[in-house]
């Protein structure tokens, strides 16, 4: 089975309502993690005073294992959920992956 990891940089003020969407998505996402992070290169429009001083906004990055076949579903239940949200995203194959046991 050929999988993907869908990588999202997520604002914290939609943080959780992001990572309910995928918790409730057993059938399409295998695992993820989420971790605090310092998004860099967005829209100086969209930083705060704090953000903008410092050059990097405040950002929570997910990563999301899934089968490449169910790509465009979990996309497009994002994309109905969070339009607008300013959710940036991207998508990389999974060379190989595993349970170290």
């Amino acid at each position: 089975m050929s999988e993907l990891c869908l990588t999202l940089l997520c604002p914290p003020a939609i943080e959780e309502k992001l990572l309910d969407l995928l918790l409730m998505s057993p059938n399409i996402v295998t695992v993820f993690t989420s971790t605090a992070t310092a998004a860099h290169g967005l829209a100086h429009e969209n930083l705060d005073e704090t953000e903008q001083v410092m050059g990097r906004a405040r950002a929570t990055e997910v990563q999301v294992i899934f089968a490449a076949a169910d790509k465009a579903a979990l996309l497009e239940a994002i994309r109905r959920q969070f339009a607008g949200a300013g959710l940036r995203y991207w998508v990389t194959p999974v060379i190989e992956a595993g349970e170290i046991a």
